[in-house]
Parts: structure tokens; C-alpha cells; sequence
């Protein structure tokens, strides 16, 4: 593969690398972004790209495996609903989604989280607090949003929220007015998170639904405040 050193051209070749490479499994990310020279979240970006097209499925704790036909040059059996959505989509529209979703997510999430799920859930939380730059947190929160709607233990909800993170990653993100070292010490997203975390950790239905709600109604303050 070719080094890409823009994002949009990190999907292009992995499409150019599932037509040509020819292997059922594709490198672990860590590898393909030494490859890309880009960063492990552009290419969990566009791997979920391509999970939506079909042309691959990913297996927690196995890897990225290559569908039938993906690397025989077939043309997707599906269109990518990420970036069409995407480009159809205003950043009130994709809070509006997550505010209708992402509560009662949370709401499930706590009564069926697993004790494993809850301490990944404070390590990520941790995590963004430590994050040096903002594709670093910004990696760290859509897995920390991504693992709050696993452990609702919904399949068809996972999927949903995946692709309404997907959408919001894409259209929201670019908006917000950023420090150039990453986020504040003081940040809100920070205790909005461990908010979260704490109610689905005591199995606070009506807690995890209201700090699900209450930040992502600051994100969206926040969102609305850059466009003024």
C-alpha cells in the first residue's frame, strides 16, 4: 500500500487493497496506520466505512476479515450509508439523533453492562482526560459511546448507533472550535463521563438516561455557540 497522508485518502487505499491484496484477513490497525502513515482512528474510521459497504466484518478479538468477493474487484453489495448520510446531514440534525437515541441507551446499558464493560467504560473516561491531542480523545470517545451501546445488549441498537456515531464523527467534529493541544483540563465532556459511567456502574436506569442526556445537551450547546 501507499503511504496516504490525508484522511479521505486512507479509505481509498484500503478499497485499492482489498481489490488487489487478495488475503481474507486484513493487518491488525496498529500495522495498517504504521503503513498509511496515518493514525489508528482514521483507519478505525474507514474500516467502519467499509464494514457498512459490506466489503469487510470485524470479530472482536479475531480481526478484519475480508467478505466474499471483496477483494476480487466486485463492486460493494451495498452503498455506504455512513458518508451518504453524511453529506445529508447538518450537525443540529446528528445531535438531534443522539439525543433521542443515546439516552436510553445508556438507560439499558445499565442494567445489562458487565463489571469487564463498566472498568473499560472508567479506563476510556481516563483515557480522554490524558488524551495529548484531539483525534486522540476524539478516538476514545466513539469507543466509549460504541461500548455504552454494546453493553445495552441490543444488536439492531449497536448497529444504529454505530451509524449515527459514524454520521456525528463526520459532520460534527469539524465544527467545533478546538484548542490546537487538545481539550481543556476543565473540559466538560470529562465529568459528563464519568457520570455516565457511575450510574450504569450502580444500575441507575433514570441516572445513566439523564447524564447520557445532560451531555449530550452540552455538546450541543457547545456546537450551537462555534456557529455564533
Amino acid at each position: 500500500m501507499q503511504v496516504a497522508t490525508a484522511p479521505q485518502d486512507v479509505l481509498a487505499h484500503l478499497r485499492q487493497w482489498l481489490d488487489t491484496a487478495g488475503a481474507a484477513r486484513l493487518p491488525p490497525e496498529r500495522t495498517l496506520a504504521e503503513r498509511l502513515g496515518t493514525s489508528r482512528g482514521e483507519v478505525r474510521k474507514a474500516l467502519a466505512v467499509l464494514e457498512a459497504e459490506g466489503r469487510v466484518w470485524r470479530h472482536v478479538g479475531k480481526g478484519t476479515f475480508a467478505t466474499l468477493g471483496a477483494t476480487t474487484g466486485a463492486p460493494a453489495t451495498r452503498a455506504d450509508p455512513v458518508a451518504e448520510l453524511a453529506r445529508a446531514t447538518s450537525p443540529p440534525e446528528a445531535m438531534e439523533a443522539r439525543l433521542i437515541l443515546e439516552p436510553e441507551i445508556a438507560r439499558r446499558a445499565a442494567l445489562r453492562a458487565t463489571a469487564v464493560q463498566v472498568a473499560e467504560l472508567r479506563r476510556l473516561s481516563a483515557a480522554m482526560r490524558a488524551a495529548a491531542s484531539w483525534p486522540d480523545y476524539e478516538e476514545l470517545d466513539f469507543r466509549f459511546h460504541e461500548l455504552i451501546a454494546d453493553a445495552a445488549g441490543n444488536r439492531l441498537l449497536l448497529e444504529v448507533e454505530r451509524l449515527v456515531n459514524g454520521v456525528r464523527r463526520a459532520v460534527v467534529w469539524g465544527h467545533l472550535a478546538r484548542r490546537p493541544q487538545g481539550p481543556s483540563p476543565d473540559y466538560h465532556s470529562f465529568d459528563e463521563h464519568d457520570a455516565i459511567v457511575d450510574a450504569i456502574a450502580t444500575r441507575d436506569r433514570r441516572g445513566a438516561f439523564e447524564a447520557m442526556r445532560r451531555h449530550l445537551d452540552s455538546t450541543a450547546r457547545a456546537l450551537e455557540e462555534d456557529a455564533e
